[in-house]
């Protein structure tokens, strides 16, 4: 369940990182380095090591989803967004790249030149079609 070399199950080994929430089974975890471009954006993992979202157990799903309502509300109170995008890339096709799962909390504002393009945006495009 624990692996040396995966940065989530050594969450506190990066001193840049920081961990905003915390209940009995998982993180929501910050980084100054993600706050330039993606304000207020964070991480929900689990402590435990699970390679991705198809792992997690009931505990695990409900922890995140409290996790979830209590980063909305950090977020909300200090950014006030006008938007989020939240979601799960699994597998190195879904564009996962650490494979210990996390959901991806982005808030998200109307001022963003990107503004109204969410999570499908990127993978809808024609030159995605599958040949």
């Amino acid at each position: 369940m624990y692996q040396e070399n995966c940065p989530y199950c050594n969450v506190l080994a990066d001193e840049k990182q920081q961990i905003t929430l915390e209940n009995e089974t998982c993180y929501f975890i910050q980084k100054e380095s993600e706050q330039q471009v993606l304000q207020g954006s964070g991480l929900i993992i689990p402590k435990l090591h699970k390679e991705n979202v198809f792992e997690l157990s009931d505990q695990e799903w409900n922890d995140s989803r409290e996790l979830l309502l209590g980063a909305k509300r950090i977020l909300d109170e200090k950014y006030a967004p006008d938007g989020y995008s939240v979601g799960w890339n699994t597998g190195k096709a879904g564009g996962q790249s650490i494979f210990h799962a996390h959901l991806h909390v982005i808030p998200r504002f109307e001022d963003e030149p990107l503004a109204g393009k969410g999570i499908r945006y990127w993978i809808k495009q024609k030159e995605n079609m599958r040949k």
